[in-house]
């Protein structure tokens, strides 16, 4: 257990820098719609290849990871991704860049986050999920992501659909589609010890591979879309979450039910909405206010777009 907590909090700092290398690789980049030639251009500037270096790491990480401990372990304790993202805020912008605020914001997100899992605690179910729950599970997925990208373009919002709102539908779309990836995650990992033959001859490893690079795609434009405090709770919260979910729907784990759990999953739901609640309304997320350093800046819009 010592073993899959410290292999947790590797991967959560390796995809923090993931996101802030990416975020400084694609602040110049700024996309208004899709445009599938970004990818193309960021991998020119090597402090975005140095994000996806980090974040191939955190993936080998989180595989070690599960196959050390359980689900229930290793997600709630990726929430710590977020405070070390400004944890880098910090350090490479202005003092004034991440105020007090922010910092209670992020730890009622993260304490919120983790305690939700914790106290959910998914736990038992099976090691290989039926072929007919993974069509549907993905076609769930598809269907909410499509959704998110639909509102960051919806023309019944021509004016409302600013940069950090963008930024934010984004990294909600991103979130979904790690979590996704996390559970495809879990079922190639039950595969690893069976061989090569095994792992290439299941459709793990592609769906793996494949959306990947489309997660990948989509994150790179929450990055570029808008400030990294609008983009990364959607892939801090929604990842585990997503996961957490797809563990009970596909792997058949349980989660505890009894009034004690569900009112502390309650009250963790509420922290995590607060938190949430507060970093949205923060100059980080809306680009207002005290400037952080050239080195990060996060510029604030000129209006809606």
């Amino acid at each position: 257990m010592e073993a899959a907590v410290i292999l947790a909090v590797a991967a959560s700092f390796c995809t923090a820098t993931a996101s802030v290398c990416q975020r400084l690789g694609a602040r110049t980049s700024e996309v208004t719609g899709f445009d599938p030639g970004l990818i193309l251009r960021l991998v020119r500037r090597p402090v975005w290849l140095a994000g996806i270096a980090s974040m191939i790491l955190g993936f080998g990480f989180q595989l070690s990871a599960l196959r050390f401990g359980p689900l229930a372990l290793v997600q709630p304790t990726l929430a710590l991704e977020l405070l070390f993202v400004f944890g880098y805020m910090t350090a490479i912008g202005s003092r004034a860049g991440v105020q007090r605020r922010d910092w209670l914001a992020a730890a009622a997100m993260s304490i919120g986050l983790a305690a939700f899992l914790c106290v959910a605690a998914p736990s038992g179910g099976r090691l290989h999920a039926p072929g007919s729950l993974w069509w549907l599970a993905a076609v769930i997925t598809t269907v909410a992501v499509l959704a998110l990208l639909g509102l960051t373009v919806a023309p019944v919002w021509p004016r409302r659909v600013t940069r950090s709102r963008r930024a934010a539908l984004l990294g909600a779309a991103t979130g979904i589609c790690w979590g996704f990836e996390a559970a495809v995650i879990k079922e190639f990992s039950s595969r690893v010890g069976d061989g090569l033959g095994a792992i290439v001859s299941n459709w793990s490893l592609y769906v793996l591979v494949g959306g990947g690079a489309l997660t990948m795609l989509l994150a790179s434009h929450a990055m570029a879309a808008g400030p990294l405090a609008a983009s990364q709770p959607g892939f801090t919260i929604l990842d585990p979450l997503a996961a957490s979910f797809l563990g009970v729907f596909l792997f058949g784990e349980r989660v505890r039910t009894g009034l004690p759990a569900l009112a502390g999953e309650a009250l963790a739901l509420a922290l995590l909405i607060v938190g949430v609640s507060a970093l949205s309304h923060s100059h980080l997320a809306t680009g207002e206010g005290a400037s952080p350093s050239p080195g990060f800046r996060d510029y604030p819009s000129t209006g809606p777009r």
